[in-house]
């Protein structure tokens, strides 16, 4: 039976991730903050799927923190073959008028996190011989958007140019790239997207069908739905002039609906 080992579980991604692996008969190792909501959920992969959930409280932004999930990684039993580098959260403010303090956590938990918990996780899965490592991170790491998209495409470029250097060692790496997707992220955040039509919406389990699909397929980037899968092709070759002046216009529209 595989273990996986899922951050920010609770909710959102990180929780259909869950609820997914337990269907398929995974072991489960549950990390976030948030202690009693940590033991709802694995009591209730318990009682639906009879899964194993093992729940790890943690709060990335401590160093101390993560360093115990990282020890997890590199040495509990049993082994964790699924690493899920999901847990993040987003800023309503822009960078010149929010927190220094607030992009510095972000930071740790986007950036900082990911890469330590992959060091912890892949030398034992390429020992073992198999194992997978999907990092959620977003269409936003395709456009300049402030701290968040620069540390999501941040996730992107290390995440597939690990694909690249586990080649052939039974272990493969997946960046995670959703648009919008229904969770409670923006609610936390206390970002306005009122304005955003139905369509431009995913839904979190069909997300995760899809992601699992491409890990099975051994691709290094995952976006789901053509729609998003279109948007990124036009990000990716957009001029660079071009780009910056789409992200002008979108810190213009942010602010004016932040006046009103």
């Amino acid at each position: 039976m595989a273990t996986a080992l899922i951050t920010g579980a609770t909710s959102g991604i990180g929780l259909a991730f869950a609820r997914r692996l337990a269907a398929d008969g995974c072991g489960l190792v549950l990390v976030s903050r948030d202690a009693g909501r940590l033991g709802e959920v694995a009591r209730e992969l318990r009682e639906r799927h009879g899964a194993d959930a093992e729940i790890l409280p943690a709060d990335l932004c401590d160093r101390g923190q993560l360093d115990r999930v990282a020890a997890r990684l590199r040495e509990g039993t049993p082994p964790v073959d699924i690493l899920v580098n999901n847990a993040g959260f987003g800023l309503a403010e822009p960078f010149l008028r929010g927190s220094l303090a607030d992009e510095e956590r972000m930071l740790d938990v986007l950036v900082r996190a990911v890469l330590v918990l992959t060091r912890a996780a892949a030398p034992g899965m390429v020992s073992r011989g198999r194992g997978a490592v999907i990092t959620v991170s977003s269409v936003a790491g395709f456009l300049p958007g402030g701290t968040y998209s620069a540390a999501k495409s941040w996730a992107t470029a290390f995440t597939t140019s690990l694909a690249g250097q586990l080649a052939g060692t039974g272990v493969t790496a997946t960046a995670l790239c959703p648009g919008f997707v229904r969770t409670e992220f923006q609610q936390r955040a206390g970002i306005d997207v009122s304005y955003l039509p139905a369509f431009a919406w995913l839904d979190p389990d069909r997300l995760v069908d899809s992601c699992l699909a491409d890990v099975r397929r051994g691709r290094a980037l995952s976006v789901p739905s053509l729609k998003y899968k279109a948007t990124v092709f036009l990000l990716r070759h957009l001029p660079l002039r071009l780009a910056g002046a789409l992200a002008a216009w979108r810190a213009r529209l942010a602010a004016a609906r932040g006046s009103d």
